[in-house]
């Protein structure tokens, strides 16, 4: 007899368009052989057949849209597969004997794991490349009657991503997250948001800049309303993809805070179902918050980067304290947007830690853009009134000046003390970092933490890699996070990035060293965009091999990659340079930078150097 087939659950999505129909009627398909592939604008999927069978009719065509539940097709099941789920529907008297002769001798047996105690001795971890020292706790088991397999705690990208790689290894695992959507600061408040919003900068910018080459504009008019609406919709596609996909790898999603009560398990506060959790193994992924500067007023008008994300309206002034890359790039999104901004740093540069000539075409611009940059400077005070009052210490500050907001972005801090770990036994550090080994494991064995609450370079992409390390150790493999190189990237106008040693680093290390750069004013792409001041650099080890890289210009960020990936392959100048690099791009100048340190570049003239 013909069955229905219907489009099972396929998370948020509702009329999602068939693209494509795989099956004809009359055709004999196999179970879970794809019928139809369905798209939305987050993802592309197969609904496949529940049965093994014959397609007796087709409800469905190409352009159609359906949602869970609409039949797609009737199916005649396969003889062999019909009998073989009557058969199974039919009761084993056998069987049922063995599970009560196994449950007598159950009856009979103490139970050996309700007498065990929290806290008894469990094998040492493996601490060959450990930087932690373990800490006796109660054992994570295979074979164990606690709620999860593996608990994450926290969405963020380092979270989603070791809980959907934990799932993928046929792993039970409950995600837990105190706010109602996924994604943690980065997708929620921080880098998503903020490169959408970077994007409306640019193409003022842009707009703006063309006036000298015969296109011009008039003045930007800025719906701020509409363009929170949009900066929304490119958070709202993100968080609705994650949740998800959360559905499809059957993860538990969990709302609410939560604390340790012991190494195995959780409390929490804010859910109405539960308030604990156990669970046979944990992957902290907390995050971090920003730092705020102590003795200054409580004031709403006191701004962290998520309060600068989401403005009420777009202030006339604005003073960023820290010119780091939080700072940097919301004072751009600012000055772009019409806003008087200053910028006040304390150290001798913007962007602390990246080499001063991959940072002076930003400051350049920024000054051209920002009303002031002050540097070696310092906020010795804040007072509220009718406006923000800021007092300076620096050369070329004033004394004080008035404000309507005023963003900090000194830095962040990582949440590890607000979790509770020391119930749990994890180790915990003065700054709030929890210390961990490759395998991303504190010392408590069955515990790892991963993201900016285990360390530094707090950024996303580190925190990516860590959770798929932590969730495969969770799952019995063999895995370790040992990148070479961790790039880090500005999203300004221009982007500025670098990888692995800096010329900083090197100089204060004392590591031997070569430069090779190629500047985009000698680049027909780059000066086609009106980005001369452009600049892209690698830096080679005395093995000939190159160990770090920087660039500055439009789409720097992504530029970078290719020169991670060479770091990684432990390619020389030669490897870079012979490969061939499409052309015209910038993405010629990392080849071009690599031939001048080869000696084969025929796109500048250097000079031979005298042996």
């Amino acid at each position: 007899m013909a069955q229905e087939i219907k489009v099972p659950d396929i998370g948020d999505f509702d009329a999602v368009e068939i693209i494509e129909v795989l099956v004809a009627e009359g055709d004999t398909v196999e179970k879970e052989q794809a019928l139809i592939t369905l798209e939305s604008d987050k993802a592309t999927l197969e609904v496949p057949a529940p049965v093994a069978g014959k397609i007796t009719e087709l409800k469905v065509a190409e352009g159609d849209s359906v949602s869970e539940g609409d039949v797609i097709a009737m199916v005649e099941a396969a003889e062999a597969e019909e009998e073989s789920e009557a058969e199974a529907d039919k009761p084993d008297p056998k069987a049922d004997d063995e599970k009560d002769n196994d449950k007598a001798k159950s009856e009979d047996k103490p139970d050996k794991k309700a007498d065990e105690k929290r806290g008894a001795d469990r094998p040492a971890a493996n601490t060959d490349d450990s930087t932690v020292e373990p800490k006796a706790s109660t054992p994570a088991s295979d074979d164990h009657d606690y709620d999860c397999d593996v608990l994450v705690l926290g969405s963020g990208p380092g979270g989603y991503t070791a809980a959907f790689r934990a799932a993928d290894m046929g792993l039970n695992v409950t995600l837990v997250e105190r706010h109602s959507v996924l994604g943690g600061v980065c997708l929620n408040v921080g880098c998503i948001p903020s490169k959408a919003l970077l994007h409306s900068a640019k193409v003022i910018e842009d707009a703006a800049n063309m006036a000298s080459h015969g296109v011009t504009f008039g003045k930007p008019e800025i719906d701020l309303a509409k363009l929170l609406d949009y900066k929304q919709s490119v958070i709202d596609q993100l968080t609705g993809g994650l949740k998800s996909m959360a559905s499809k790898r059957q993860v538990n999603v969990v709302t609410g805070t939560g604390t340790f009560s012991d190494d195995h398990t959780l409390a929490l506060e804010g859910n109405d179902d539960t308030d604990q959790i156990t669970f046979n193994k944990a992957i902290i992924c907390v995050g971090s918050e920003p730092v705020m500067l102590p003795g200054w007023p409580e004031d709403e008008r006191i701004w962290t980067s998520a309060e600068a994300l989401s403005p009420d309206e777009l202030p006339e002034s604005l003073l960023v304290v820290g010119g780091g890359i939080i700072g940097c790039e919301i004072a751009n999104v600012y000055a772009a947007h019409g806003t008087d901004v200053d910028v006040v740093e304390m150290t001798d540069a913007l962007i602390p830690g990246a080499d001063k000539d991959l940072i002076k075409p930003l400051t350049k611009r920024m000054k051209a853009r920002c009303g002031n940059i002050w540097v070696n400077t310092k906020v010795t005070g804040l007072e509220a009134g009718d406006k923000l009052t800021a007092s300076f210490e620096g050369k070329d500050a004033p004394e004080s000046k008035q404000y309507d907001r005023v963003l900090v972005a000194v830095g962040r801090k990582p949440n590890g003390a607000k979790i509770g770990a020391d119930a749990a036994g994890v180790e915990v550090n003065e700054r709030g970092f929890i210390p961990v080994d490759k395998q991303c494991r504190t010392n408590v064995e069955h515990i790892f933490a991963i993201g900016d609450v285990s360390g530094e370079p707090q950024l996303a992409h580190r925190a990516t890699h860590q959770g798929k390390v932590a969730a495969e150790c969770c799952a019995g493999e063999k895995a370790a996070f040992d990148a070479k190189v961790i790039p880090s990237v500005v999203y300004t106008d221009p982007e500025v990035a670098w990888t692995g040693v800096t010329e900083n680093q090197a100089k204060a290390e004392g590591i031997e060293y070569t430069k090779s750069a190629f500047p985009w004013a000698a680049n027909g792409r780059a000066i086609g965009l009106d980005a001369t001041d452009g600049n892209t650099k690698l830096i080679f080890g005395t093995d000939g091999r190159i160990i770090g890289a920087g660039a500055v210009g439009p789409g720097a960020g992504d530029l970078i990659a290719e020169t991670c990936l060479a770091i990684e392959m432990g390619a020389d100048a030669h490897d870079i340079g012979l490969t061939i690099h499409p052309h015209p791009t910038l993405a010629e100048t990392v080849g071009m930078a690599a031939e001048a340190e080869a000696g084969t570049l025929t796109d500048l003239y250097i000079p031979k150097k005298k042996k």
